[in-house]
């Protein structure tokens, strides 16, 4: 079988609709001809409103713009329309988008392990990653880990973990106390808000 230079063509073609089609119902906003209420509220690209209008008569006055009609709130009473350049809206949704994701602070939870029969040098070290992290904006799960027959005495975990609150508590708030989970002791601590 041989393919003809048009087929290949009329593929591009099919598969660049097909590319539009689903951008625009991931957008779910409805333009130009999908739009199927008989009677809509119309805005002008300048903002001001045209009244309650059909779909064909606002449809006309795009068309006389250059510009496309969108339905922007399908859910009100008339549906709410507006003209405006559709291209370059998308655009600008994504901007902000991007904009906004930008400026979010993601939180992350970093996790301090420590054993129950923890020696003075390690403590100190962990102590030290911990004010890092929480310097950093992290909030931390702190928990201590009991090895075979220490789970018998959680006291000593109990105890390793005020002694870290104390030495946290310049950079860190405990968020959730200390709790008993499993053969390991855990407690949530969050940084101190920057004033």
């Amino acid at each position: 079988m041989r393919i003809v230079s048009a087929d290949i063509s009329a593929l591009i073609l099919f598969y660049n609709w097909c590319l539009e089609v689903l951008t625009i119902s991931k957008q779910e906003l409805q333009i130009n001809e999908e739009i199927r209420d008989k009677e809509i509220l119309v805005i002008d690209a300048d903002g001001t409103k045209l009244g309650v209008l059909s779909a064909k008569e606002a449809m006309q006055i795009a068309y006389e713009k250059n510009l496309d009609l969108v339905k922007i709130a399908p859910n009100a009473t008339p549906p709410v329309c507006r003209i405006l350049d559709y291209g370059k809206y998308c655009f600008e949704q994504a901007k902000r988008e991007k904009e906004a994701r930008k400026n979010q602070k993601v939180v992350a939870i970093k996790e301090i392990r420590m054993f129950s029969t923890i020696d003075t040098h390690d403590f100190e070290t962990k102590v030290n990653q911990a004010v890092k992290f929480l310097q950093g904006g992290d909030k931390l799960k702190v928990s201590v880990r009991f090895r075979k027959r220490a789970i018998a005495h959680p006291q000593l975990g109990e105890e390793l973990l005020d002694r870290f609150k104390e030495a946290v508590s310049s950079a860190g708030t405990v968020e959730k106390p200390a709790k008993m989970e499993g053969r390991s002791i855990v407690m949530f601590v969050t940084p101190k808000t920057a004033k």
